[in-house]
């Protein structure tokens, strides 16, 4: 036990850069909160950083359009991973509670491009970390922050750039039942999840070189937890639509070793008066009609999708704009597919088109991972 601990030690000690001869002893396993039933949300509190929960992210996807008809999609996502041992530094550059890691990536429609960059790093040595009393993140250069009801985001990496203000204009939605969003049947196995669903943006852009004005509409989730996935889960299928009649649809498949759905897989219908409806996994039907195979990785994903919800009749065809727009990473040795989409169908028996930002996990690899 004394060399697994050990062993666990150096690990974490590689991912940081701290010296591994630091710690005289074994330091003491921390426990985090899980996710259980019954947690109220608190806004605009809870857009802060939960350092009590192991795991926690803050993502923004969105689409764009510039004032010459070229049209974008975004994403910037901050994830937190709380150090799973103390590491016996009380104060200074060397202390590591948390690993932060952010992505950044921008796909150019019109010219089938697709750029992304991934910074990972820890607190103390450079300028990473997430507010405990506001939203406020920052991974270096890459930051989000909160004020006045509107998101500021900002990233930039060679010629590639996005500054963008994003409104809150409606309230958050808060996905899953009783305070939890489901990921598996044990307890904990779970997260607290919510949304701002449709966030009205403007600002500039930089896309491989050439600068552009845009406005649109963006996602933002936040989740936090501490145990969501089981050995039996490989990955995950996540979908956010964003439809033209003013309604969301966000929808998730938990994949499984057998080539099943997890059962505690679920969605949630966003009305165009901001109402909300909880779906179970049995209340919708999501068919692949189309793959994509990544020369980087040899992953095949799926690239297009019929989407239908009976209950609502709503029958939708999403397809990806841009075929590769894989997230392929050395560094953190998690490859997966985020992509802008194209939506069209019918709901209601009236025609209705939209966008998505799809993603799909576990495909490259098992996603192994304790999240």
């Amino acid at each position: 036990m004394r060399n697994f601990l050990c062993a666990l030690l150096a690990l974490i000690c590689f991912l940081s850069g701290a010296p591994a001869s630091f710690a005289d002893g074994i330091p003491a396993l921390k426990k985090y909160a899980p996710a259980l039933p019954g947690y109220k949300f608190r806004f605009p509190d809870d857009h802060r950083s939960h350092n009590n929960f192991k795991t926690e992210w803050w993502y923004y996807t969105g689409h764009l359009n510039s004032k010459d008809g070229k049209e974008f999609g975004f994403e910037l996502t901050f994830f937190r991973s709380a150090v799973p041992i103390q590491d016996g530094v009380k104060s200074g550059p060397w202390r590591m509670d948390n690993i932060y890691m952010t992505h950044f990536a921008l796909t150019d429609v019109q010219q089938k491009r697709f750029f992304h960059k991934e910074k990972l790093c820890r607190p103390g040595l450079t300028n990473a970390g997430a507010d405990q009393l506001e939203l406020n993140l920052r991974t270096e250069n890459w930051t989000a922050a909160r004020k006045d009801n509107a998101h500021y985001l900002s990233a930039s990496d060679g010629d590639c750039a996005i500054k963008l203000r994003l409104e809150e204009s409606r309230n958050p939605v808060i996905h899953g039942q009783n305070g939890v969003s489901q990921k598996a049947s044990c307890l904990g196995c779970a997260s607290h999840y919510y949304s701002f669903s449709r966030m009205p943006l403007k600002g500039e852009i930089i896309s491989f070189g050439k600068k552009y004005e845009v406005e649109g509409i963006a996602w933002m989730d936040h989740e936090f937890g501490s145990n969501q996935l089981t050995s039996e889960q490989i990955g995950w299928d996540w979908y956010s639509i964003q439809l033209n009649d003013n309604s969301e649809l966000m929808l998730y498949l938990m994949r499984l070793k057998n080539g099943k759905f997890d059962p505690n897989s679920s969605g949630t219908i966003v009305y165009a008066d901001g109402k909300t409806k909880h779906l179970n996994l049995n209340a919708y039907v999501v068919d692949t009609t189309s793959f994509w195979k990544s020369s980087k990785t040899g992953a095949v994903y799926p690239s297009a999708w019929r989407i239908k919800i009976d209950d609502e009749k709503i029958d939708l065809k999403i397809e990806a704009l841009v075929s590769d727009q894989e997230l392929a990473s050395d560094r953190s040795a998690i490859s997966y597919w985020e992509g802008s989409c194209k939506v069209s169908g019918s709901k209601q028996g009236k025609p209705v088109a939209g966008r998505a930002y799809v993603e799909l996990t576990g495909y490259d690899k098992e996603f192994k991972q304790k999240i």
